[in-house]
């Protein structure tokens, strides 16, 4: 069994449970862990007094704007996000390998350097951007070092591809991971903040647990607001792309891996992407 995990970037998510889970699971499962770090970015900007900037698209996704700044630190905070955690997986005896997506071209996809975005109720063109769409993830790099007992750490940037060659361009961690586990047709858990899906976003008796059917995908999409947006679009990819089933769930909770795979959280099955 393969499972690839992300772990947020917020400030309220502890990598550390999950750390101690992947060590827990090593030698019986094979996993990919996957992180963002966008809380960390936003702060290595606002430390060069640089307002981090967020925009929405037509279909109300919000999203980083990477204009070439933001891009330098994008590279450099998440190159030490990944070096950390490499660390912090080894210390708990785990054999880690952090990658980029350019690294091999593990992830691929044309750069984004025009966005269509929604501001002040109009919709724009906003240019300058240093972002990209998946369209390719390489699975043999992975595949390779998991047959050899390794954990790979990937992370952005990726590798976008321009008329002229590679370029390292931004991309969101979430997607990412649902690409890679799409490739490997892996289990997803997008560890996060919270327990999970909720029907109302403030009250957590309202979890979602489940979900199986068409009926039960149409209430997930409804509930969603905000960053879970992004994660039930993640989840969607990744099950189209051929995973069994993408878990959000709680990276604060005991054991974070395991209790998503045991079934905390809210567990999307693809046959609710199937009828």
């Amino acid at each position: 069994m393969t499972v690839v995990v992300k772990v947020g970037g917020a400030r309220a998510v502890d990598p550390a449970g999950a750390i101690a889970d992947v060590a827990a699971l090593a030698g019986d499962e094979r996993v990919v862990l996957v992180h963002g770090g966008s809380t960390a970015v936003d702060e290595a900007l606002e430390s060069r007094g640089v307002d981090p900037e967020y925009v929405e698209t037509p279909d109300g996704v919000v999203g980083r704007f990477t204009d070439a700044e933001t891009m330098g630190v994008v590279e450099a905070v998440f190159g030490r996000i990944r070096t950390d955690l490499v660390a912090d997986l080894q210390t708990a005896g785990v054999d880690a390998i952090g990658l980029s997506g350019v690294d091999g071209e593990l992830i691929s996809g044309p750069r984004t350097s025009a966005i269509r975005i929604i501001e002040d109720g109009k919709r724009k063109i906003k240019r300058g951007d240093h972002s990209g769409s998946i369209e390719t993830v390489d699975p043999d790099p992975l595949e390779t070092l998991l047959d050899a007992g390794y954990t790979p750490v990937v992370g952005p940037p990726m590798a976008g591809q321009e008329d002229d060659g590679i370029t390292p361009v931004n991309v969101d961690a979430d997607r990412s991971a649902a690409a890679i586990a799409g490739a490997l047709d892996a289990d997803l858990v997008l560890l996060t903040d919270v327990e999970g899906v909720y029907r109302d976003p403030d009250d957590p008796a309202t979890k979602i647990e489940s979900v199986a059917t068409a009926d039960e995908w149409a209430t997930l999409e409804a509930s969603a607001e905000g960053f879970m947006t992004r994660k039930v679009m993640a989840a969607a990819e990744a099950l189209d792309a051929g995973a069994p089933t993408a878990i959000v769930a709680d990276a604060n909770s005991e054991a974070p891996i395991r209790a998503a795979l045991d079934g905390a959280g809210t567990t999307v099955h693809q046959e609710a992407r199937e009828s």
